[in-house]
């Protein structure tokens, strides 16, 4: 069997569901889950809904009206008759949204993030579901927040995968005999049955549990770029394909912050050496890149390029040494405020960071550690990290730039840069 994932881009406008559906129905006959995430910027909207609702701010009803009708929009453009279910599926999925609207916000914020935003895939996947389904293609939808199970770690659930693959092993195989099974990415749900969702990009991770949990024989994310490149088309006009990658590869290259695949995606796939696809579902007959088990390295060096980041130096104010101690007590504030760090380096007396600005949070880490130690902070910076890098590769990326720190392993170079334009 097989699994699919299309993203937000993929369905972002009548045509793509359109296509999306004639990629499926050339799949039918196999045994199909496809994992579907919010329609184009859906989740952005949602968030900003969220935002508007828990600071009281402005007008929240007024935007999630918005998004109700740009979603019956859509449904007008693919159903000839208005009187078609889906019409009324789609309006009921927003009443419990402007039910919680009706009343003041009490709860936390992160909880209220998930019971809103989720709303995103629920309502994709059945506009999805009830499309192909008008199209002639059996068709069973199924919500993910019945298999998928969580922790109450709202907007960075963690999976109980014993739960969750019991369950995934027991019901979906007789489901999948009939019907190609569309579901949401992104979403999970706790013991008590609230709604919880699994980190922003998080339907990649959502299609990786339900290959793993379902041995599939590979696993396909459908993308508006041709493969895995080896750098963003954004940043250099001329990028190549990587036909092939590693487990291994795959993993450094997210980590650091390539945006193509979740972190999390791959590790499942990898224990149970499921093949990971990224194809273009611009042009599905091209056959992409493979991710699997191989000891070939990189072919050509790839690129990654983080901007808006905030380098952060810490020393002990007693000009002592860095310690165990104090590393412990600065990660502990770090995994507190939820800041990952992409560079960091520390010696005797220091220990430095590279970090996204993510605005207030890194506010309230800042205003923490100079409590208890000499912080000195640098913003708008740019972090390169190049795999498989010669010198050729660092004097590309270094035009007027100025290097703040730099850091180089076997494979990999990371250089921490400003602008000296």
């Amino acid at each position: 069997m097989q699994v699919f994932k299309f993203g937000g881009a993929s369905v972002k406008d009548a045509e793509s569901i359109r296509n999306v559906a004639t990629i499926i129905s050339k799949y039918k006959k196999d045994e199909l889950l496809v994992v579907v995430s919010a329609i184009g910027k859906t989740t952005d909207k949602l968030v900003e809904i969220t935002n508007l609702y828990t600071q009281q701010s402005g007008d929240a009803f007024a935007v999630l009206e918005g998004v109700k009708q740009s979603h019956l929009g859509l449904l007008n453009e693919l159903f000839d008759d208005e009187s078609h279910p889906i019409f009324d599926e789609i309006v009921n999925c927003f009443v419990e949204v402007e039910w919680t609207l009706e009343e003041e916000p009490q709860d936390a914020y992160d909880y209220l993030f998930d019971q809103i935003v989720s709303l995103g895939e629920l309502i994709s996947s059945k506009i999805l579901a009830g499309y192909t389904a008008h199209m002639g293609i059996p068709t069973k939808w199924v919500d993910a927040r019945d298999y998928i199970f969580t922790d109450n770690t709202y907007m960075e659930a963690k999976v109980d995968w014993e739960k969750t693959e019991d369950k995934i092993r027991r019901d979906l195989p007789f489901i999948l005999d009939d019907n190609v099974i569309i579901t949401q990415g992104f979403i999970g749900s706790t013991s008590e049955n609230f709604t919880t969702t699994l980190g922003r990009e998080g339907s990649d991770y959502s299609a990786a549990i339900f290959a793993s949990c379902l041995n599939a024989e590979d696993i396909t994310i459908w993308k508006d770029v041709p493969g895995v490149l080896n750098a963003d088309p954004k940043w250099f006009d001329r990028t190549e394909l990587i036909p092939e990658l590693s487990y291994t590869d795959a993993i450094e290259l997210t980590y650091y912050g390539a945006t193509v695949i979740h972190p999390k995606t791959i590790k499942p796939l990898q224990n149970k050496k499921i093949v990971l696809n990224v194809r273009s579902f611009v042009d599905p007959e091209s056959s992409g890149t493979k991710i699997k088990t191989t000891n070939q390295g990189l072919p050509i060096p790839s690129f990654i390029f983080k901007v808006n980041q905030v380098g952060i130096y810490i020393q002990p104010r007693d000009f002592s040494f860095i310690v165990e101690d104090n590393l412990s007590h600065i990660f502990n504030l770090f995994h507190t405020h939820r800041i990952k760090v992409n560079m960091m380096h520390n010696s005797a007396i220091s220990f430095a960071v590279s970090i996204d600005n993510t605005g207030k949070n890194v506010d309230a880490l800042l205003e923490e550690l100079e409590q208890r130690y000499k912080v000195h902070v640098e913003k708008d910076l740019e972090l390169i990290t190049i795999r498989y890098f010669n010198q050729e590769t660092i004097d590309r990326v270094l035009i007027n730039k100025q290097i703040i720190r730099e850091l180089k392993d076997s494979y990999t170079c990371q250089l921490l840069v400003k602008n000296c334009e």
